[in-house]
């Protein structure tokens, strides 16, 4: 079990820390979870194992109160959505640390998950939707790359780590499919539609041609200017200028893609079990928010049409 003297100095201890580096590597080993989801729980285990340090304690000799404490102590400075993931991420780490014999009792099972508000994913109009996917010149090379992509985003409801980790070799524009890697590595088949196939090979053109200017060699489907794969801050970033230059809000996401995907297919009578599989979807109640949302659009048709509204 972890034992540590007391320090007071704030340092992490090793034991912790390895226990730590541990914890990460089966969630993402194991549990296949995302980069971002990882990065966001070492850091609050850190800010934990800091907190716990400067008291003289490691994880062994902490108890609920002292995680109380520390929740408490940032409850003033973070989202509650950001309080609730540092309760989950402490409640699995304590899990982890009782199954592997570290420490002899789970203290991070007392600790309560603050409620989040709900809050409704920004979508698109089946016009904005279809306004954006055109917006790009098919003739140019970077541009009908873009094209493709939101063609993909928007009739596959991909997920942007997803689209960028797309191989030529997943993807079969002849039967209409594509072959993705989803969450906890859960390999998929989703169809694409017609026009997401034609935008594909047109890309695909291009992209021979920017492999053979840069002289590279890649298995990505999607490219950035020098040949190497795309990455998904860049295409939050190419998002963000099409958004701006069509005057949509804001807020929206390559994530917004995905739940316009979802929502546009509820909307036209799509069962959501369907829509739950096209997903990935662990959890049908993950799914069922896109009900809620397609029937606010409703009344908000309702409210704006009707003459009794």
């Amino acid at each position: 079990m972890l034992r540590h003297a007391p320090t007071g100095n704030g340092r992490e201890s090793k034991a912790d820390d390895r226990a730590i580096e541990a914890f990460l590597t089966e969630l993402r080993v194991v549990r296949g979870m995302s980069p971002r989801t990882l990065k966001a729980y070492a850091s609050d285990l850190r800010l934990a194992n800091d907190y716990l340090s400067k008291q003289g304690l490691g994880f062994a000799e902490a108890t609920h109160l002292h995680l109380r404490g520390f929740l408490g102590l940032q409850e003033a400075h973070c989202a509650p959505a950001t309080r609730a993931r540092r309760v989950a991420a402490l409640r699995m780490f304590f899990r982890y640390l009782v199954k592997t014999g570290r420490v002899a009792v789970d203290i991070g099972e007392k600790l309560k998950t603050p409620k989040v508000p709900k809050r409704l994913p920004h979508i698109l109009s089946v016009d904005e939707a279809f306004a954006l996917v055109n917006a790009p010149s098919e003739e140019e090379v970077l541009p009908s790359r873009d094209k493709a992509m939101w063609e993909m985003l928007y009739g596959g409801g991909f997920r942007v780590s997803e689209l960028c980790q797309l191989d030529v070799a997943g993807v079969d524009i002849g039967q209409g499919w594509v072959r993705v890697l989803g969450k906890g590595n859960k390999e998929r088949i989703c169809p694409i539609h017609s026009d997401a196939r034609e935008a594909l090979k047109n890309w695909l053109t291009k992209r021979a041609l920017l492999l053979k200017e840069r002289k590279k060699e890649t298995s990505a489907l999607f490219l950035n200017n020098r040949g190497g794969r795309l990455s998904t801050r860049s295409v939050h970033r190419l998002l963000h200028a099409y958004i701006q230059k069509l005057g949509l809000h804001t807020g929206l996401s390559p994530h917004s893609l995905r739940h316009t995907y979802a929502t546009h297919l509820l909307a036209g009578g799509a069962d959501i079990r369907v829509i739950q599989e096209l997903l990935g979807h662990a959890s049908l109640s993950t799914t069922q928010r896109y009900t809620q949302v397609s029937f606010e659009l409703l009344q908000k048709i309702y409210d704006l049409t009707h003459p009794r509204a």
